[in-house]
């Protein structure tokens, strides 16, 4: 009985272990807040979505930086640098995350489904900046090579990863409603020959 409670006690800390090593191994720069936010979406989609919402956050970061007016006071180049790296690093996390729920058969459609839709929009601004390059390019043209890059193999993975959930669960959902329907002739069998049995009786 002490084995088996201590088996059912690890398979409730793994998850949550396992959210603990993935934030730990980012190399990204999360605040204590967002940390939680990962930490605590421990569904395959749901982390996917706090995913593209930190990604967000760093492009629009990116993005309000490069349009501000010059000031030699500070690095832009080195911030507009590091709100890539930190991006690149974010979606490294988000391969993994779905890499993981991939080979655990995890639920990510809903996931998959946001970054199919808001990926092509963060491509955009990112080939937008590509496009127009400003004088701090030379410091981070090559980060924002790789940002582009990396998201585009991401969303890649994505369609390839979205296209066999939908086979896999979509079969799985037509054999539990044939389990099912299946479940349903038998009572109704079993109801009809209790009824002829107990007729049988009476005779």
């Amino acid at each position: 009985m002490n084995r088996i409670l201590r088996l059912l006690s690890l398979l409730l800390v793994l998850p949550a272990i396992a959210g603990l090593q993935l934030c730990a191994q980012s190399g990204a720069n999360l605040n204590d807040e967002e940390q939680d936010k990962l930490r605590e979406a421990q569904d395959p989609a749901e982390r996917i979505v706090v995913y593209l919402d930190l990604l967000q956050s760093r492009l629009d970061k990116y993005d309000e930086y490069r349009r501000k007016p010059a000031d030699p006071r500070y690095d832009t180049g080195g911030y507009l640098d590091e709100m890539l790296v930190d991006y690149i690093a974010l979606n490294d996390e988000t391969k993994n995350w779905v890499e993981l729920q991939y080979q655990q058969t995890g639920d990510m459609r809903r996931g998959l489904r946001a970054l199919l839709e808001r990926g092509p929009l963060q491509l955009a601004q990112l080939r937008a900046a590509q496009q127009s390059p400003d004088n701090y390019f030379s410091q981070y043209g090559d980060a924002l090579r790789d940002a582009i890059d990396q998201l585009t193999d991401t969303m890649d993975g994505a369609t390839k990863a979205l296209g066999e959930q939908e086979k896999k669960f979509g079969q799985m959902k037509r054999e539990e409603k044939a389990e099912a329907q299946a479940s349903k002739v038998r009572v109704k069998e079993e109801k009809k020959r209790t009824k002829e049995e107990r007729k049988l009786r009476k005779r």
